[in-house]
């Protein structure tokens, strides 16, 4: 017969005791990949940048590269649709502003010129036509004036007359009355003729300003047709140098499109980009002092640009004073727009993708330890190169200025 064996516990079988020892396993495992996870990441010492913090004076001043351009350029247009014939001025040369630069060459203008002569010539023979006969219209009118005149005058030496020949007997009543009567219609006459004559007068004068109206706007259409018969003639326009041409011969060229540029080199300013971060700082007549590569010029900004290109804002300098040698349109310069110094200020250089009056960390290196810790900071004033540390630096401390964002998920930096 079979013999009934114990039952050992569920948690002392080898299935369970084979389970939980993988669970425990993989919990470990879990632990330790976490563990392993969130360990601090190493960097090499030298390939960071580490910054001191110091106390004292900072010299406020924003570095922008830049070129030197011409203060006066000068775009020369076409005037009128016309094809390139000659080129005859190359980039380079120096010019003055009747200095003929480029040929071009439209028929349908010289015809349209012709034309417009035309026209002007036929417009001022009208207005001396209209002359002539306002002129005969008045004449005539004034003769009659002339005449109602003198019959008004005859009447009335007639009435004179009869009226003293009535007083004397010796003329009837009825003689005075017609004498006066004449009179009276003599003077209406005249009266009427008088207002005929300046009617004529005024519709002579409307009659003229009509026809020379017509006149001068054959004139004004003549003028336009010269003024784009010169610009085939193409000139400079101002005393310089040609820095470019923007077309060849044979070209068809629209009115209003850029054939050249004209420069006077002997007055250059510097053009700067600002960085976009720095730029609220910026006021107009900042002292700015510009490295040329052959030496240095002081000036000053005379113009801020309003709005932000390619990620900052154009400023124009003027100089004091004359250039040194070899300054020549589009050479590469380095500015210093100079804002001011800051005395017992704790400042430290820039760190990496900071603005001004901003809340940040940094990784803060202490002395004598491999290990660096975030520690949050509050930047205020900046310049190109120096930051105002407003709370979260000593000074003395050190801090990693380079860019640490790829470890935005650490506060701790091993360093090698």
């Amino acid at each position: 017969m079979d013999i009934a064996k114990p039952t050992a516990p569920i948690f002392r079988r080898p299935a369970t005791l084979w389970l939980t020892g993988g669970i425990v396993a993989l919990v470990v495992v879990l632990t330790a990949s976490m563990a392993l996870g969130k360990a601090a990441p190493s960097v090499l010492r030298s390939d960071v940048w580490i910054g001191t913090a110091q106390r004292g004076e900072m010299k406020r001043e924003i570095r922008a590269n830049g070129t030197l351009i011409p203060r006066q350029i000068r775009w020369i247009t076409a005037g009128a649709t016309a094809t390139v014939q000659q080129v005859v001025v190359e980039p380079g040369a120096r010019v003055e502003a009747d200095t003929v630069i480029l040929q071009l060459v439209n028929p349908e203008l010289q015809a349209n010129f012709e034309k417009q002569r035309a026209a002007l010539a036929g417009a001022e023979a009208a207005v001396s036509a209209q002359r002539a006969l306002m002129q005969s219209q008045l004449l005539d009118a004034q003769a009659v004036q002339a005449l109602a005149e003198s019959d008004l005058r005859t009447a009335d030496v007639k009435r004179i007359a009869n009226e003293r020949a009535f007083d004397k007997g010796a003329s009837a009543a009825i003689e005075v009355k017609q004498s006066q009567i004449t009179v009276e219609q003599d003077r209406k006459r005249l009266d009427i003729q008088t207002r005929r004559v300046a009617a004529i007068r005024n519709n002579a004068t409307a009659q003229m300003h009509s026809e020379e109206a017509k006149r001068d706007e054959a004139a004004s259409a003549l003028e336009i047709a010269r003024q784009q018969m010169e610009s085939m003639s193409v000139r400079a326009g101002i005393d310089g140098i040609l820095q470019q041409v923007d077309v060849e011969p044979g070209q068809q060229i629209a009115a209003g499109a850029k054939l050249a540029r004209v420069a006077r080199p002997n007055e250059l300013i510097a053009r700067l980009l600002v960085p976009e971060t720095l730029a609220s700082s910026l006021t107009l007549d900042l002292p700015v002092d510009v490295d040329t590569r052959n030496g240095m010029a002081r000036g000053r900004l005379i113009r801020v640009d309003p709005s932000v290109r390619n990620g900052g804002v154009a400023v124009d300098v003027a100089f004091d004073g004359p250039l040194p040698a070899g300054a020549r349109p589009d050479l590469s310069v380095d500015g210093r727009v100079v804002l001011g110094t800051l005395s017992n200020v704790v400042n430290i250089g820039r760190p990496y993708g900071v603005g001004p009056d901003t809340t940040g960390s940094l990784f803060v290196v202490h002395v004598g330890e491999d290990t660096a810790h975030r520690v949050p900071v509050r930047f205020g004033t900046m310049s190109s190169d120096r930051a105002v540390i407003l709370d979260g630096l000593r000074a003395g401390d050190q801090a990693i200025l380079s860019d640490t964002s790829q470890w935005n998920g650490y506060d701790t930096l091993r360093l090698r």
